[in-house]
């Protein structure tokens, strides 16, 4: 059964480049290739090779013995780190790199909180060991003391700094292993106590089985750059780091990971199968979850398959990653009956944007070309506003310069980002009812040839907009409850007070129509009319995005620390310290949050570890409440 690892780290620490060093020391690619060079197998958009930092997840493969290893190259830039989370989802284990000369950055402990909330077994790997500065003793306390209390040294180092450090591996019963096994693993310590020693196997599987429960977090050294430690990681990847067990089902279960297009337009699917088989010309039920937090379900047919690593095989089994046609996919589409209540969430965008073409002649290629980017990628909400602007919704600013480029390189458009602002939404506060009938006229209204009413209500937090009937649904042809649906949805995304409307139910109350007048058209615009007027007397509250933060300052500066980014609006929730270091955690409003991360650098002497992550939406005083 094959292996799916990924390969996660913050910033420059080199995990492209690692990825390239497994492959070509594993015989998967003839030529080593280089994030300086633009030449790297996983970075294969052009905007990664330009900047050189990985955006979107790409998958590969290698073999190590008897061991298929699919390796999923996922983004280190903050960013992204959505992207992480729903490449995460697909992972049996991971690979965390740290450099030996940066140590513990503030990404590195936001991700391996995230794959330790979601118990993924994983490996520590500390990268440039050949770079001057490199550190490893005292960045192992230091790894000890920020990301996990049980890191395992399973390389020794030698010419640490230099350009022939080299990494060597420790025997698996070496006292330092078992004395670390021990203090994790009672077993372990009874034998340590009581004897008789444990053998390189015992320890080799106390080791692996610490490994899969997230008590220990072995640790490799080396360099990817000069493939010093290579071979003890590998080892300790197909040794250590366990695949997933084989789920029976009768229909297959697995996930849409990543899209790609190809030359022809054709938009392909890497789907990870959790359970059942796939084939070529096998129809699937694909779930997909709306924006808006709903969910829809429709069928499609197979019409390509290729298994990743696996040439000539036309069957994908659990376990397996296939590139699959004939699935019109989006990312974070699942296939399978439950599908629909396990698809991912991903944290709401907090910043949005309208885009314009330079040349007002490629306003419909921009807007093409931003739908077909947002098929690819989950992290890029592109939306029609009123009057014909396209706005782009973000998770943070360096995302819409990678898209501009996007736009230009991939699609030859050239377009202007309006400033960010922040990202808002309603929800209502009480319950509405609206209803018009048809060939009835008013100021707002022209002549539609329907009868639509709503009922408007709040909803469960993060249910998204929920619509549903009280009127007989064979009332309506099934065409014009498509378009009051597929309606309600559309108008929702803007609300009495301008921002999309959310945790809501919508229920149809009243329905007719006029045969053989009416059409669906009338429907869809008479239902954005009642649509608007129940929210109106439902009333509805803004609510603005928030971040929750963990910041680690001296703690000589700690009084002058909380009281300034007190007064910038962050809200203190915990705290937590000693003589030298102390640590805050809290809240902050996403509009505020550059004006306190900016002001840390001049109040800690440039000491501060600061990580946020976005957090649950908090009411704006006065906002709303129509």
């Amino acid at each position: 059964m094959p292996l799916n690892i990924g390969i996660l780290a913050h910033v420059d620490a080199g995990k492209t480049s690692l990825t390239e060093r497994l492959l070509f020391d594993t015989g998967a690619i003839a030529r080593l290739g280089s994030v300086d060079g633009g030449d790297t197998q996983t970075d294969t958009g052009a905007i990664e090779r330009q900047r050189g930092i990985t955006v979107r997840s790409a998958v590969a493969a290698f073999t190590v013995g008897a061991t298929q290893v699919n390796l999923i190259d996922t983004p280190g830039h903050p960013d992204f780190i959505a992207e992480v989370e729903r490449a995460l989802g697909v992972l049996d284990g991971v690979v965390l790199v740290l450099s030996a000369v940066e140590g513990v950055q503030a990404q590195t402990r936001v991700l391996m909180r995230t794959v330790r909330d979601m118990r993924l077994p994983t490996l520590l790997f500390v990268n440039k060991i050949d770079r001057r500065g490199a550190r490893h003793e005292d960045l192992l306390a230091e790894v000890r003391r920020t990301i996990t209390p049980s890191p395992v040294r399973m390389t020794r180092t030698a010419g640490l700094g230099t350009r022939g450090a080299a990494a060597r591996a420790e025997p698996l019963d070496a006292p330092e292993i078992v004395e670390a096994l021990a203090e994790t693993d009672d077993r372990v310590l009874a034998r340590v106590v009581d004897g008789p020693p444990l053998t390189a196997a015992e320890a080799g599987e106390a080791l692996a089985a610490g490994t899969a429960a997230g008590r220990v977090h072995p640790l490799y050294a080396g360099s990817a750059v000069s493939g010093a430690g290579i071979p003890a990681l590998l080892d300790g990847i197909v040794r250590l780091l366990p695949p997933a067990p084989v789920v029976a089902a009768a229909e297959p279960q697995g996930t849409v990971f990543a899209v790609e297009r190809t030359p022809s337009g054709e938009k392909l699917a890497y789907l990870r199968l959790f359970a059942g088989e796939v084939r070529p010309r096998q129809r699937v039920v694909i779930h997909r979850r709306r924006r808006d937090g709903g969910c829809e379900e429709r069928s499609a047919q197979v019409t390509s398959l290729r298994v990743v690593g696996r040439n000539g095989i036309a069957q994908l089994t659990a376990g397996d990653i296939g590139r699959l046609g004939g699935l019109a996919p989006k990312v974070g589409d699942r296939i399978g009956p439950d599908g629909a209540e396990e698809g991912p969430r991903f944290a709401r965008p907090t910043l949005r944007t309208a885009v314009q073409p330079r040349d007002p002649a490629d306003a419909g290629r921009l807007h093409a070309a931003l739908m077909s980017l947002a098929d690819e990628d989950p992290l890029i909400h592109a939306q029609v506003v009123p009057g014909g602007a396209t706005e782009v919704l973000l998770y943070g600013e360096v995302q819409k310069e990678v898209i501009a480029e996007r736009l230009a390189v991939e699609h030859g458009v050239e377009a202007d980002f309006t400033p960010s602002r922040i990202e808002c939404v309603e929800r209502p506060v009480g319950v509405g009812e609206a209803a018009e009938e048809f060939g009835r006229r008013g100021p707002a209204l022209g002549r539609f040839w329907a009868t639509v009413g709503l009922r408007v209500e709040p909803g469960p937090r993060d249910s998204g907009v929920a619509f549903r009937y009280e009127t007989e649904l064979g009332a309506l042809p099934r065409a014009f409850h498509t378009a009051i649906e597929e309606t309600v949805h559309l108008a929702s995304r803007r609300g009495p007070h301008g921002w999309a409307v959310t945790d809501c139910r919508v229920t149809l109350i009243r329905s007719g129509f006029e045969a053989p007048i009416s059409v669906a058209a009338d429907f869809r615009g008479l239902t954005a009319v009642v649509l608007a007027a129940a929210l109106e007397r439902a009333g509805t509250q803004v609510y603005e995005p928030y971040h929750a933060f963990e910041l680690e300052i001296p703690a000589d500066v700690l009084s002058e620390v909380a009281s300034r980014i007190t007064a910038l609006g962050a809200r203190i929730a915990e705290t937590a310290g000693d003589a030298t270091r102390w640590q805050l955690a809290g809240t902050v409003a996403a509009s505020r949050l550059d004006t306190v991360q900016r002001s840390l650098p001049g109040l800690t002497r440039g000491e501060a570890v600061w990580w946020t992550r976005p957090s649950a939406d908090q009411p704006i005083p006065g906002a709303g409440l129509t």
